[in-house]
């Protein structure tokens, strides 16, 4: 009971994938994630935070066990959403909101029972990190992303516009001291 109360409050115990700091700059930092295992579910709209709720409350079924084994997976951190905007203004984005498979289910995590959720198999990949804290809204999202997009463009380093991440390490109930993230992905050559 304490440790989950733990985990609700502080964010403290929580799994987080693995990965490599290749360097920091003045305001974002760049890593290389490790090839991992996630489990997915797509939400198309034109809402970013409905979208994203839909996604995180199908993604809780199944670690709850709305799965093959009906076993309870633990929570990790971050949640991921993969943005791949919609092709105009007004037109529908796809949001895949994904939570890390704990390392004890890497090797064989649970099927997914919902034909909505799946398990995802990221290969490494490098991502552009800019960090910041609250309580994060599309609005806030949209800002940080230009603000990073904005620092690449200055110091001139090749970087994929679209898709993009954001990611959030903390439970609803933690109040302060909250860290949010988005990713931008580094061009490959």
């Amino acid at each position: 009971m304490l440790k989950v109360l733990g985990q609700a409050l502080f964010s403290t115990g929580i799994q987080n994938p693995k990965f490599t700091e290749e360097k920091k700059a003045q305001d974002y930092e760049v890593r290389t994630y490790h090839a991992t295992k996630w489990v997915s579910t797509s939400v198309n709209g034109m809402e970013w935070d409905t979208a994203t709720r839909t996604g995180f409350r199908r993604l809780f079924d199944y670690i709850q066990g709305n799965n093959e084994n009906k076993v309870k997976v633990p929570m990790t951190a971050p949640v991921t959403c993969l943005v791949q905007p919609g092709a105009g203004p007004a037109c529908e984005s796809t949001f895949t909101v994904s939570f890390y498979v704990p390392e004890e289910h890497q090797a064989a995590p649970p099927q997914p029972s919902d034909p909505q959720v799946f398990l995802d198999d990221r290969k490494e990949f490098t991502v552009y990190v800019r960090t910041y804290g609250g309580f994060a809204n599309e609005q806030m999202k949209r800002e940080e992303c230009l603000k990073l997009l904005e620092s690449l463009q200055r110091d001139g380093v090749p970087y994929t516009d679209s898709p993009f991440y954001t990611a959030g390490y903390d439970s609803p109930m933690k109040l302060t001291n909250r860290r949010n993230e988005v990713w931008v992905l580094k061009k490959t050559e």
